[in-house]
């Protein structure tokens, strides 16, 4: 009886380890993240604020948006460079056809089509052509930098402030933002299609085994065509946010913006390496970057601090992110 009582709390140890070790830096950065709360909440007057809280998860909307995409992307080993410079065209064009006069319904369509088409672009360079996404996505950055230039010829685009368009990075529902409402509704659609449907499984099996995953009748460059997909409309539909937000496009926007969703993606326990994703704790690490960067301000911090204090943060994630995988992992096997 001693011996089977052993046994069970042994294999219950183990299994409980084993839990820990699979979310261990979602349950780090989930602690880190009510640290910042609370450290803002004592240094800064105006941090918790209803006013300023809502102001905050306005702003990092268009980040957490990308982000749940781009988690996918990751978690087949892949990355994507180019959604900031999509975010500036997306912006900068919608703001021009606007300009021009067109229905805010169908250039609203046509700018997600754009993105989505983007992402075709990547996906079917990487995914089917065999070349790596880091080269494909980084020629992309460029190419729609400068397509974004040469459509705005430098200038920001205003927007009719009268256009219902706008509502969608201005407007409030029972007092919450739009552009909060609809990340929240994204990355709850994100979390239950790669925990709870055959393509989520797809895709972590595909960062962590394609060759298996593929002798399996798994389509693998579908799959790997799709994330990318993904983050392209992802990418436009954040350029929306962002212009209607500002009531401007502008080819400036966005830059930048890659740093901080692969920062986002990569301190909740997602691996660069693919094969491991965790959707939580993307979502905990878009919060954290948000409430540094929003602390920080109201602390008269200078913002060019921010950008340092993000690479930082990124290159102590993707430390602590190898670390605690080769330690758990160990423990598991």
């Amino acid at each position: 009886m001693t011996v089977t009582s052993e046994r069970v709390v042994t294999t219950r140890s183990a299994r409980l380890t084993a839990h820990i070790g699979s979310h261990a830096q979602t349950i780090a950065i989930g602690a880190v993240l009510v640290l910042l709360l609370i450290f803002f909440s004592f240094s800064a007057d105006r941090f918790a604020s209803v006013g300023n809280l809502l102001n905050l998860i306005r702003q990092i909307s268009p980040t957490l948006i990308v982000a749940v995409a781009m988690t996918f992307v990751i978690s087949t080993a892949g990355i994507d460079l180019s959604v900031g410079s999509t975010v500036a065209l997306s912006g900068s064009l919608l703001a021009i056809v606007l300009q021009q006069g067109w229905d805010p319904t169908l250039a609203l369509i046509a700018i997600l089509a754009l993105g989505a088409a983007i992402g075709f672009v990547n996906g079917w360079f990487s995914s089917y052509q065999g070349i790596p996404a880091f080269i494909v996505t980084l020629a992309m950055l460029s190419i729609l930098r400068g397509t974004a230039l040469r459509a705005t010829e430098g200038y920001s685009t205003p927007i009719d402030g009268e256009l219902w368009i706008v509502q969608l990075g201005q407007g409030r529902i029972a007092g919450v933002p739009v552009p909060a409402i609809l990340a929240m509704v994204i990355a709850l659609l994100g979390w239950l299609v790669l925990t709870r449907t055959p393509f989520g499984r797809y895709v972590v099996g595909l960062g962590s085994n394609g060759e298996s995953l593929r002798r399996t009748g798994v389509n693998t460059r579908r799959v790997g065509l799709t994330v990318y997909v993904l983050a392209g409309l992802a990418a436009a539909l954040a350029g929306v946010l962002i212009a209607t937000r500002l009531s401007s496009g502008s080819s400036n926007a966005g830059t930048g913006f890659e740093l901080e969703v692969i920062t986002a993606v990569v301190l909740g326990g997602t691996s660069l390496f693919g094969g491991r994703a965790s959707m939580l704790g993307t979502i905990f690490g878009a919060l954290t970057l948000g409430v540094i960067a929003n602390g920080l301000v109201l602390l008269h911090v200078s913002p060019f601090y921010v950008q340092i204090v993000q690479g930082s943060i990124l290159l102590l994630a993707i430390f602590a992110n190898n670390k605690m995988w080769a330690r758990f992992g160990a423990v598991r096997k």
